[in-house]
């Protein structure tokens, strides 16, 4: 008996030891190599690189293995030149520059990174750092004492992530849960903060990755990937919104998008045939609803197939497409990457000829099943693969169709379980399913934004579900198939709060909800919120009741239309804020923790949907039915939009809700430029710029910008751009002189001064006397209840100038 239990013992203690001995670490620095801007090391099981970026951002790469050449699809820029001191001694390697201290420990090896005073930012958790379990990396860092963790990209959950982890792997998840991870895209950079300090990390690896923000622990918290090397950007900056500008500045900015795809987009699946496309237009039109874009999801295709028209349902795509043009639409067509396998078929036969389709390792074309049935797809990490895509989208340009809407490019087929061992060129390296899964969405919007650019002279808007770090470059993203129910309205929230952190700033979510039926509240409030975020479109699924704004009553239409009106008019201040983003890659859609980072009260759940859009204006969403709701004011003054009433920021306040109503604040010394109504883009509105300034105790500036909304014509300077600036120490606003090569289309400028007491003003240098108006940014909802009293509007009283919109500087004194 004695010797059975003494067998049993060993052979657990070999089966403990032999797991054990699967986790690998790096050990001991053996050698160290000095370089201009960094260090290469040789560890007792690892090589590593620790290179200086630029003076703010760390590059740290780790593997078993000698490294291997670099690549990468995410990040774009090259490292700057700047001063690097290095130092060594006998415990460790230091990398200094102006604005970071980088701390190499050499027994064992580990990496922790410092201000240049000596403050603690980062650190590797002493004991685990980085090490393999397998073939899976992760590096586990020092959980700092009240340390919160946000972005990550497309993520369910809390703005601060702190005590929960999460999955990248580009996922098909329709009608999916309010907690459900993952998600659709994959974007693996997040930003730590703490004791007044905040820091990003971008981990550029394509393989399924795993993060974990004190999950199940109170140790660490940790990124790692199931395959391939250790890889991470590290970013330190004071303001959290520079660490976005970075991390943009190493991974792209995205490009000014067509002015038609900030208008209101109208979609369902599917608006067929040609007929009632029109007749959602004319209708749109006749209820005097502004709107620039229709969809067509895949009813227009013939029976699914890629690069087809279903000819029974549109018999002539190009007549259709050129009338809705005609009444200021344009049209936006989705895409799938599967291309049906079909002898004779024009499109399937030419990706044979051409050979572009994925394979498996003994020749054989990958086959999924999709909405046609049977599919190959194209190796869009192929260049031979996105030439052949370029080609084949001259098909929707040829067809008048402005937008391509990519979707299921998670890669998403029946059955969610595309086998790991099909093979992907990956441009030369050669990859498995593994590796390449992540970026084949952000390869297909490529090839889509790049095909589309080369067969048109117009800006393209493209639209995607899935991509990866630097889909902005190309594209803009929304949040999948979403569920008609309030806790999916404020998950969209968080979602592109998410993404803009993220790097993203053209997000939408389905307005309205893609699954289910809304009730006449919920749509009414979806669609205020809508009118501020940066996609703005209203679809709905199959099977579902219709979804435009005139299917709710008349009272949901005219509180929809007094929103989409709205959004209309600040177009101006809408394009200049996406112009913003192209010059530093802050989202259009701020969450709070951008400008009012280390405020705890904007991480508290009852206020992390409340968020920025652009500068001035403080979205509080809340869900439908509630006759009441607690909003949050960061310090400061805030402005009511609807009536100009003042609220001092830094505290709580009880508020009551009408669903006729969203609530909107205006931060302090705002400049706000507005427009007069237009019904679409390709109208003209009337020649006075509006241009809202708030009183304030802060200085601020706007760049406000302008340029045809069409064309590439701005990347060779012919745009209009000026700084406007409010000064209340000096008692002035000041229009900086414009520049570039065109001229503004508003020949005035009429101020519309909110708070202010003076009447007398001096414009460069002369009297002048304001006068007082009342302003209403919404219209009055007419009484259709005869128990009701009739319907009233909120007015702000505000002092008005009229100014001649020239050129040079102008100075306005208080």
């Amino acid at each position: 008996m004695l010797t059975r239990v003494y067998t049993i013992t060993i052979t657990a203690l070999l089966a403990f030891t032999a797991g054990y001995a699967q986790v690998k670490e790096p050990g001991n620095v053996t050698a160290v190599q000095k370089e201009t801007q960094g260090v290469k090391i040789t560890t007792a099981n690892a090589f590593a690189a620790i290179t200086v970026y630029n003076a703010s951002t760390i590059r740290v790469r780790i593997d078993k293995q000698p490294l291997a050449a670099d690549f990468s699809y995410a990040v774009i820029a090259q490292p700057e030149t700047v001063k690097t001191s290095i130092t060594e001694s006998d415990k460790e390697i230091i990398l200094q520059t102006d604005s970071l201290r980088t701390v190499i420990s050499k027994q064992p090896f580990s990496v922790a990174f410092y201000t240049p005073a000596g403050e603690v930012i980062n650190q590797d958790e002493t004991g685990l750092n980085t090490s393999w379990t397998g073939e899976e990396v992760a590096t586990y860092k020092k959980m700092q004492e009240g340390e919160r963790f946000i972005g990550l990209g497309e993520k369910t959950g809390n703005l601060d992530r702190t005590g929960s982890g999460y999955t990248n792997w580009n996922s098909d998840v329709f009608g999916y849960q309010v907690g459900q991870d993952p998600l659709y895209s994959t974007i693996p950079f997040y930003i730590g903060i703490h004791h007044n300090k905040s820091y990003g990390i971008f981990f550029d690896n394509t393989y399924q990755s795993d993060f974990n923000f004190g999950a199940s622990n109170n140790r660490f918290s940790s990124f790692g990937a199931h395959g391939g090397e250790m890889n991470y950007y590290f970013i330190y900056h004071r303001n959290l919104a520079d660490i976005i500008t970075a991390y943009t500045a190493l991974t792209g900015r995205m490009h000014l998008p067509p002015m038609w795809s900030l208008g209101y987009q109208q979609n369902r699946y599917s608006y067929y045939p040609d007929t009632e496309v029109l007749r959602i237009a004319q209708t749109l039109r006749e209820k005097q609803i502004p709107a620039d874009g229709i969809t067509l999801d895949i009813h227009y295709m013939d029976r699914y197939q890629l690069f087809t028209w279903d000819k029974e349902r549109f018999p002539d795509p190009v007549k259709l497409t050129g009338t809705l043009k005609k009444m200021g639409f344009r049209t936006t067509v989705i895409v799938d990457p599967g291309i049906k396998v079909e002898k004779g078929a024009a499109a399937f036969e030419r990706g044979v000829k051409d050979s572009v389709y994925i394979k498996y390792p003994d020749g054989q074309f990958y086959t999924g099943q999709v909405w046609p049935g049977w599919c190959h797809f194209p190796d869009f990490t192929a260049e031979k693969g996105r030439a052949w895509w370029r080609k084949e989208v001259k098909f929707f340009s040829d067809n008048g169709v402005s937008g391509i809407w990519n979707d299921m490019n998670e890669i998403a087929t029946w059955g969610q379980k595309m086998p790991n061992n099909v093979l992907f060129d990956y441009d030369g390296i050669k990859a498995s399913h593994l590796r390449a899964h992540n970026v084949y969405g952000l390869q297909m919007i490529r090839a889509s934004y790049e095909g589309a650019r080369e067969n048109t002279s117009e800006r393209p808007f493209i639209l995607t579900r899935s991509g990866y770090a630097g889909l902005q470059r190309y594209s803009a993203i929304w949040t999948g198939d979403n569920r008609a129910e309030d806790n999916h309205m404020m998950l969209g929230i968080r979602l592109m709060n998410s993404l803009g952190l993220s790097g993203v700033p053209f997000t939408g979510m389905d307005i309205g909800g893609f699954t289910g039926n809304p009730s006449v509240a919920l749509y009414t409030r979806w669609m205020q919120i809508g009118a501020f975020i940066p996609y703005y479109r209203n679809h709905t699924g199959v099977n579902t009741k219709s979804a435009e704004p005139w299917a709710f009553g008349e009272e949901a239409l005219e509180i929809a239309r007094n929103y989409i009106n709205l959004r209309y008019r600040l177009l101006p201040y809408l394009y200049s804020t996406f112009y913003e983003a192209t010059q530093n890659g802050l989202p259009v859609m701020r969450s709070l923790a951008i400008n009012y980072t280390f405020d705890p009260k904007i991480y508290d759940p009852q206020y992390q949907q409340q968020y920025l859009f652009g500068t001035a204006l403080l979205i509080a969403p809340f869900e439908s039915g509630k006759d009441f709701g607690r909003v949050y004011l960061p310090a400061g003054k805030w402005y009511e939009l609807y009536t100009g009433a003042v609220n001092e920021g830094g505290h709580e306040q009880i508020i009551p809700l009408s669903i006729q109503q969203l609530p909107v604040y205006v931060k302090e010394s705002s400049i706000i430029p507005m427009q007069s109504q237009i019904q679409n883009t390709t109208e003209q509105p009337a020649d006075t710029l509006l241009l809202h300034v708030y009183n304030g105790a802060v200085k601020n500036s706007f760049v406000y910008y302008e340029d045809d909304g069409i064309s590439f014509d701005y990347e060779k300077g012919a745009f209009y751009k000026r700084s406007i600036t409010f000064d209340p120490a000096a008692k002035a606003l000041v229009f900086g002189k414009a520049d570039g090569s065109r001229a503004s289309k508003f020949k005035y400028v009429k101020l519309l001064l909110h708070g202010f007491d003076q009447q007398s003003w001096k414009v460069k240098g002369k009297s002048v006397t304001a006068k007082e108006e009342a302003c209403s940014f919404l219209h009055s909802i007419s009484k259709f209840d005869p128990e009701k009293s009739a319907g009233s509007v909120d007015t702000d009283h505000v002092k008005t100038l009229v100014i001649a919109n020239e050129s040079g500087e102008i100075s306005i004194g208080m």
